[in-house]
């Protein structure tokens, strides 16, 4: 089973709810998960080889909430290639501040993760809050798509 990262960038917690029921459905499926609500790069560079989930709300003008944005800043500093690592992105927004603004926060992580060589296991999901009060409704059946992509590596 995989090794997976929970990263999560919240305000008033919703992605973080979200990154719980993540890591209750990883744990049930067999897969080993680990949280981090306060994602430091030492956490997140121990997973190079193994699969991150990263579950960001955004803020502002479509930025980064601050407990997501120093391992960001990092990451984007530091520009370790990962081309071991498979991870996926759940991003959450409000399409009524504007399509350039929505879920920005995780649009500039996956993009980030892709500039490092890391393979997204599945597409970013887009969590629209103006249409998902719930985001769980929609987190959870693209949680189900990501769990079949996560065969091992390595084939005998």
């Amino acid at each position: 089973m995989a090794k997976i990262g929970v990263f999560v960038g919240t305000v008033y917690g919703g992605a973080e709810e979200v990154a719980e029921a993540a890591v209750e459905k990883l744990v049930a499926t067999g897969h080993e998960a680990q949280l981090y609500p306060e994602p430091q790069f030492d956490d997140f560079i121990q997973y190079s080889e193994d699969v991150v989930l990263v579950v960001t709300s955004t803020t502002g003008e479509g930025e980064l909430p601050d407990n997501l944005l120093s391992l960001y800043l990092v990451l984007n500093e530091q520009f370790p290639q990962m081309s071991e690592l498979r991870y996926g992105v759940i991003a959450m927004g409000d399409l009524s501040y504007g399509e350039e603004r929505f879920c920005g926060g995780g649009r500039q992580v996956d993009e980030l993760l892709q500039q490092l060589q890391a393979r997204a296991l599945v597409p970013i999901l887009q969590v629209d809050a103006s249409v998902n009060f719930d985001a769980l409704e929609v987190a959870i059946p693209w949680l189900d798509d990501f769990l079949g992509q996560l065969e091992p590596k390595h084939k005998v």
